[in-house]
C-alpha cells in the first residue's frame, strides 16, 4: 500500500484581514484548523495536530479572553477522531501525534489519542511549563492523563542540517526512513515545528496565515505581530518557506482552505 497523507478541518476562526494586514482586503475570511493525518501503509500512522476542542472549554477567565480575540467556531462533527472513523480509521490505531505547536486549535483533541507517542519540543515543553496568556497556552485542555502519556521530546541537538531541493532545513527523522521530518520553523510560538511528508509537502503549522499570505508576512500589523513568540524568527521562517515553494515543495499550512483531501496524490 502506498502513502498517503490527508486533510481534516477540525473546527475554524475568522478575522478582517484589513485588521490584520496593511493594505489587506476589507473582508472577513474563515480560517479552518487543519489536522493532517500521514499514514505510511504499513501500520504507522502520524497526525499532525488535532484541531479545536469540541463541547465546553474549561480554562478560566484566560480562556474567555482568548475566545474574544479568537472566536472559535466548533460543532461536535469536527472532532478529530469521530471524522477520522467516519474516514474508516480507528483513532486508536494514530501511533504518533506531532504538536506543530500548543494553542488551543491544535491541541484540542490531544484527549483522544490516548496510546499515541506525542512528539513535541524541548521548547514546547519549556511554555507548558511556565504558560502565560500572550502565549496562547491552556492547559486545561490537555487530558488529566498528559503527564504520563509516552512522548518524544526533541531537544536541539535532535535537528540536523538537511537539504531539500537546494534550501537548507534544521530537521529530525521521525521514523528512520526519510518520510517524515520534522522541521524547525521557529517564530509564530516556542519550539514551532512542521513536517516534510514523503520530500514533497511541507506541514508549516501557523508559520503564516496561509499559503496565499505568505508574500504578506511584513504587513502583519502591530497586534497580530506582537503576539507572534519571535516576530524576527517569524519573517525569517516566512522567507525560508518561500524558497522552499519557489523549489517546487508544497507547502500546506493549519490554515489553509480544505482543497484536495489527499495530499499525496
Amino acid at each position: 500500500m502506498s502513502a498517503r497523507l490527508r486533510h481534516y478541518v477540525c473546527g475554524s476562526t475568522a478575522h478582517d484581514l484589513s485588521a490584520m494586514f496593511r493594505g489587506g482586503a476589507h473582508e472577513t475570511r474563515e480560517f479552518p484548523a487543519g489536522v493532517f493525518l500521514f499514514d505510511r501503509g504499513d501500520g504507522i500512522r502520524v497526525l499532525f495536530d488535532t484541531g479545536y476542542a469540541t463541547g465546553e472549554w474549561r480554562i478560566g477567565w484566560r480562556g474567555t479572553v482568548y475566545r474574544r480575540l479568537l472566536p472559535p467556531k466548533v460543532v461536535p462533527e469536527d472532532d478529530v477522531a469521530r471524522q477520522l472513523a467516519a474516514d474508516g480509521i480507528d483513532p486508536a490505531s494514530v501511533t504518533h501525534v506531532v504538536l506543530s505547536h500548543l494553542h488551543p486549535d491544535h491541541i484540542g483533541g490531544v484527549s483522544r489519542f490516548p496510546g499515541a507517542t506525542f512528539v513535541l519540543t524541548a521548547g514546547q515543553q519549556r511554555s507548558l511549563a511556565a504558560p502565560r496568556l500572550r502565549a496562547g497556552i491552556f492547559t486545561g485542555l490537555l487530558p488529566s492523563w498528559w503527564d504520563e502519556a509516552s512522548k518524544i521530546v526533541l531537544a536541539a541537538d535532535a535537528f540536523r542540517d538537511v537539504d531539500v531541493s537546494g534550501v537548507s532545513l534544521r530537521a529530525a527523522d521521525l521514523l528512520g526512513d526519510g518520510s517524515y521530518l520534522v522541521v524547525e520553523l521557529p517564530g509564530h510560538a516556542e519550539g514551532h515545528i512542521g513536517a516534510l511528508v514523503d520530500g514533497r509537502v511541507l506541514l508549516a503549522g501557523d508559520a503564516a496565515w496561509g499559503s496565499d499570505l505568505l508574500g504578506a508576512t511584513a504587513e502583519l500589523r502591530t497586534l497580530p505581530r506582537a503576539v507572534q513568540h519571535d516576530p524576527a524568527a517569524y519573517l525569517r521562517t516566512a522567507a525560508l518557506l518561500q524558497d522552499l515553494a519557489d523549489a517546487g515543495i508544497r507547502i500546506s499550512f493549519s490554515h489553509d482552505p480544505l482543497g484536495p483531501k489527499e495530499l499525496l496524490a
